[in-house]
């Protein structure tokens, strides 16, 4: 690689999103790369995915195997780094410092991404990792036959929990409203469960334990006491956008720290886009995200054909 180098497309994340806008501009015959601090995102987690065409049912791992594979063989370097820092130049020329090298672009993709939400309560962070968890795919093994509970309402919520239970000896679902809100699908799973628990309009309002977790605090009692004995806990309660590094250039985020797009997935700087989890978009699918990224590759070839 050339130390003056000019790539005309840049992307920043090595997930679905991004790694499927490579694909698209580099069928466009741009010169694209991708750089990701963690190559295949949060997806590569996910123990099942059922809801992306053409895969009826596979492991996030798998899924995203399949996309750099298809990248692979449009020959786009998919570099594992972490950018530092995107510097404009001057209209359409960027400059990208990462860990290991600096390079320059004439149009920036952010496909960053989100991090799992913390929850904001005593005893998270003493014990996360001892016992706290946002990754059931990563961690489900070490609660054979132990009790942990799920925070959160959600599809992935629900999802986790049936991961759950093939290794715990029962599932507590905590949710502060109502109703759990999940695909159909795995609604009608979890009810069939005879391993999974909800408990409805509660918080957890502490973390207990000692070298690990031994139990959680609740806001109101269930059965007659606010305290749960649990050996795990598992946060699914939303993420946070991956936002800072578009908003040190100069990109336009919403109070969620999202960044605002069109339907074009253009940015309010001209020769920047965004694309998946880290916009404004109300959809947190591979298959949504992988097609923002396409539009933005779209975008960006129109817009190199403009200059």
């Amino acid at each position: 690689m050339q130390k003056n180098e000019i790539w005309d497309f840049f992307v920043i994340g090595g997930g679905p999103t991004g790694i499927a806008a490579s694909i698209y501009a580099s069928r466009f015959m741009l010169k694209t790369m991708v750089v990701g601090k963690d190559i295949g995102g949060l997806i590569v987690r996910t123990h099942l995915v059922e809801n992306y065409p053409g895969f009826v049912s596979c492991s996030g791992q798998e899924l995203m195997d399949a996309f750099l594979k298809h990248a692979a063989s449009m020959k786009v370097p998919v570099v594992e780094d972490e950018v530092l820092a995107v510097t404009k130049i001057k209209p359409y020329l960027f400059e990208i410092r990462c860990g290991e090298k600096t390079y320059h672009a004439k149009t920036v993709l952010f496909a960053t991404g989100s991090k799992w939400r913390p929850l904001d309560v005593p005893g998270y962070k003493e014990f996360y990792a001892k016992g706290v968890s946002h990754c059931a795919t990563c961690d489900a093994a070490f609660f054979k036959d132990k009790v942990v509970a799920v925070v959160g309402g959600s599809d992935s919520a629900a999802k986790e929990a049936l991961l759950l239970t093939q290794f715990a000896r029962k599932v507590y679902i905590v949710y502060r409203g109502e109703e759990i809100h999940p695909e159909p699908i795995n609604g009608a799973r979890v009810k069939a469960s005879k391993k999974i628990e909800i408990i409805s309009k509660t918080n957890i309002i502490e973390i207990k334990g000692i070298k690990t977790v031994t139990g959680a605090v609740l806001d109101k009692p269930y059965k007659g006491t606010k305290e749960l004995p649990v050996d795990g806990i598992f946060i699914e309660i939303g993420h946070i956008p991956l936002s800072d590094l578009a908003v040190s250039v100069g990109v336009a985020v919403n109070d969620k720290r999202e960044i605002m797009v069109g339907p074009d997935s253009r940015t309010n700087c001209a020769g920047i886009y965004a694309a998946g989890d880290i916009t404004q978009s109300p959809y947190r699918q591979v298959i949504t995200g992988a097609a923002e990224g396409v539009i933005a590759a779209f975008s960006a070839y129109e817009d190199l054909g403009k200059q």
